[in-house]
């Protein structure tokens, strides 16, 4: 396959999905390199391990960064989110697996919760629009 039209592919998929489907690509990444950094623990591989933490790190910075702070729920992410950035900051000091499963699970909540609210919207989008009766 094309490499440059894999690219271009990858870039149309993003640009086609919801702001809930790009939400849930995110937590899906942060969840998919907490679970490389634990791997990475369990082998020794300290290079991964960083590599992961800082990919991870920076997928919840963006997160909150993008938080529009004009809904009251927005700050409530915020401090949540800045938890989450002392669990990783906890798990790099200490390399603690219990630490990266308790990040992973919380992650991985709020993950669903996104998603449950995605669906949810969008069947009240189609039901308001007059596709789903």
């Amino acid at each position: 396959m094309n490499i440059n039209g894999y690219q271009q592919y990858k870039q149309q998929s993003v640009d086609t999905m919801t702001s809930g489907e790009r939400l849930i690509l995110l937590f899906d990444g942060a969840i998919r390199n907490i679970t490389s950094a634990s791997m990475a623990l369990e082998q020794d591989n300290i290079e991964l391990f960083e590599i992961s933490i800082e990919k991870a790190d920076k997928i919840i910075r963006y997160l909150s960064s993008s938080l529009d702070m004009s809904y009251a729920i927005s700050k409530d992410l915020y401090r949540l989110y800045d938890y989450f950035l002392y669990q990783l900051s906890r798990l790099r000091a200490g390399r603690r697996q219990e630490v990266a499963q308790e990040l992973k699970e919380m992650l991985l909540d709020l993950r669903n919760t996104f998603k449950e609210a995605d669906r949810l919207a969008s069947n009240q989008n189609k039901a308001h629009s007059g596709v789903v009766k």
